[in-house]
């Protein structure tokens, strides 16, 4: 059987999300599995979480469009990411254009055709003993097939299982509350991206991409740097057009 460029890749980036160190970061890792499916799927990636109360929130997502298409359906509490994050189930391609995707999500479907985006699905995240959340796929050309899902399901459940690893011992409320916190340093990562904008006069995902490449390349933790950013402390190659 051969093997495609495409298939090596693919396998690199579920073992990249499959493996590891002690003690990672668990947004390093989620924001890891948007970068990938983006990456590998071409499309916008989020991923969303339901809290121990119920509700719905995200946790990081590809770029600032599918960041602010999240934050609109938490608002409308209406959407797709919404439907597959509370039934743990996963969502098949819904074409936005259709009197379908207009009937079930009345409100949010304009303001997603207004963003661009032409098709909606998702997949679960979950780990081998229980569902956390949904990882969200927003296209703005190619409908997802069969076989992107299937991969976009293999990319969840290699975070899904690093995040099993790390939380072996716990309960599954341990396990949100781990995901409750990396829902805090995404606060303060969006913190330090807009102090980023406003001082730089750059746009919201050259704020974010700035500051993980100087995290990356420094193995430092990004909400560490994100924290120092947003209390002013901005460091100089931040400043640089790269």
């Amino acid at each position: 059987m051969s093997v495609t460029r495409h298939g090596v890749l693919a396998s690199q980036a579920v073992l990249d999300l499959a493996w590891r160190a002690d003690g990672f970061d668990v947004l390093e890792l989620l924001h890891d599995l948007t970068g990938h499916v983006v990456g590998q799927l071409g499309v916008y990636s989020a991923l969303t979480i339901l809290d121990e109360t119920g509700q719905v929130d995200y946790l990081t997502a590809s770029d600032e469009t599918c960041r602010r298409l999240e934050e609109d359906q938490i608002e409308l509490d209406e959407g797709p990411c919404l439907d597959s994050t509370r039934t743990g189930k996963a969502l098949a391609p819904a074409l936005l254009h259709t009197s379908v995707a207009h009937q079930r999500w009345p409100r949010f479907t304009p303001r997603g055709l207004r963003a661009g985006i032409t098709s909606v699905a998702a997949v679960p995240l979950r780990t081998p003993h229980h569902p956390l959340g949904s990882l969200n796929l927003l296209s703005t050309a190619r409908v997802p097939t069969r076989e992107d899902l299937r991969l976009a399901q293999a990319l969840a459940d290699a975070a899904g299982i690093s995040l099993h690893h790390r939380q072996a011992l716990l309960a599954k409320e341990e396990i949100i509350g781990q995901l409750e916190t990396a829902l805090e340093s995404r606060i303060v990562i969006e913190q330090a991206k807009g102090v980023l904008a406003s001082q730089l006069g750059i746009d919201m995902d050259e704020a974010f991409a700035r500051p993980r490449r100087h995290a990356r390349s420094r193995q430092q933790k990004l909400t560490v740097l994100a924290s120092n950013v947003a209390h002013g402390d901005i460091p100089a190659d931040l400043t640089m057009t790269p």
